[in-house]
């Protein structure tokens, strides 16, 4: 066991609140996230994944499925509107992209799949790939 205190989210907070100036946070609300943060279910037929994307443009947005892997690319890009007659003083934009890949149980049939996009969250539906019809044997010659 370490005799050095810890350094914990609250002491951390603590010292945000009491020196605000310090440190500067993005005045679009949270930062880049780190993952993009998904929730997969399963049925008989299908596979389906909720993906949380705020924030982020339709057209920002990237889905890869080769087999049963599944990649998702978003990129961030938070623009602030100015007039003519307006100086820039300070502007706290932040642009940036974010990606995962995870693999499926199974295959999916790259046809069949859909994507849709609403309120910042990415709505995937993977139809399972079709297996072979039972196993055919072979004539040995």
């Amino acid at each position: 066991m370490s005799r050095f205190p810890t350094r914990s989210s609250l002491f951390d907070d603590l010292f945000r609140d009491l020196s605000p100036g310090f440190y500067v946070k993005p005045l679009h609300g949270d930062p880049l996230p780190q993952q993009i943060k998904v929730q997969v279910n399963e049925n008989d037929d299908s596979y389906s994944i909720q993906a949380e994307l705020p924030g982020v443009a339709r057209e920002d947005i990237h889905v890869d499925v080769q087999g049963a892997v599944v990649t998702l690319k978003a990129e961030v890009k938070q623009h602030d509107s100015q007039g003519d007659s307006d100086q820039v003083l300070r502007s706290e934009r932040y642009y940036g992209s974010v990606s995962r890949s995870f693999e499926l149980p199974g295959e999916v049939e790259q046809e069949a799949a859909t994507a849709r996009y609403e309120n910042g969250i990415l709505l995937l539906t993977l139809p399972k790939k079709k297996s072979a019809a039972g196993s055919t044997r072979l004539t040995i010659e």
